[in-house]
């Protein structure tokens, strides 16, 4: 048990623990799909260098596109193009002015789309359908026997970390617990429990008082 390892043989765990990963881009959920699609949307009608010069113009100045064809030296469809992109994406708008369309940007909706779409909480609905907790099962799958105790203790502190939060699911937060009591939980994963309790510690996911008499899970814990 005191031999540390980050390639112990694979047991029946891992048939238990790996046997749901989910690692298909196909399998996002819907919601993750759409927030794709729409900064998609958003980035490929400035992910061009001509559209681009066209939104540094609008900036200053309404234009009609036969000046903006002019200003950018290509010819008045290849800008009518580029503007119904900008426009299909909510950056520009157009008014009628005798026989002509005049452009403008629309900083407003530029600066609020940009806020929208980019704000962390919309940011993290691209990762909807992917599970995270796939690494920690590996992990688990590949330290843990079929009885539920651990083979050996990776060397990897992020993998250690993995095991110290299994372990750490035992305990009910708000509850205090005795060294001995602590002891007979971490004894079900290893007989080393001294080390696990002092780890569980030193990590931050347990805090003690009185020499170690009293033991509590703390709040929150990092994943």
């Amino acid at each position: 048990m005191s031999i540390e390892s980050d390639t112990p043989e694979v047991t029946a765990s891992a048939a238990r623990l790996g046997s749901t990963t989910n690692d298909d881009p196909a399998s996002l959920a819907p919601g993750a799909d759409a927030a794709i699609q729409e900064l998609l949307s958003f980035f490929r009608a400035l992910a061009d260098q001509s559209r681009l010069k066209i939104v540094g113009l609008l900036s200053q100045k309404p234009y009609p596109v036969e000046q903006l064809a002019a200003l950018l030296g290509i010819g008045e469809s290849t800008v009518s193009h580029h503007l119904s992109r900008l426009s299909d994406a909510g950056l520009v708008s157009a008014r009628a002015e005798g026989h002509y369309s005049v452009y403008s940007l629309e900083p407003d909706a530029v600066s609020q789309m940009a806020k929208r779409l980019l704000r962390t909480e919309r940011l993290s609905e691209l990762a909807g359908g992917i599970d995270t907790t796939t690494f920690d099962r590996k992990v688990l799958a590949s330290f843990m026997g079929p009885d539920g105790r651990f083979a050996s203790f990776p060397a990897q502190e992020k993998k250690y970390l993995v095991l110290l939060r299994h372990v750490l699911k035992d305990f009910t937060p708000g509850v205090h617990y005795s060294e001995r009591e602590v002891n007979e939980m971490l004894k079900r994963y290893s007989d080393d429990t001294a080390r696990l309790r002092r780890s569980l510690v030193e990590y931050g996911f347990m805090d003690r008082e009185g020499g170690g008499r009293d033991y509590w899970r703390k709040e929150p814990v990092a994943s």
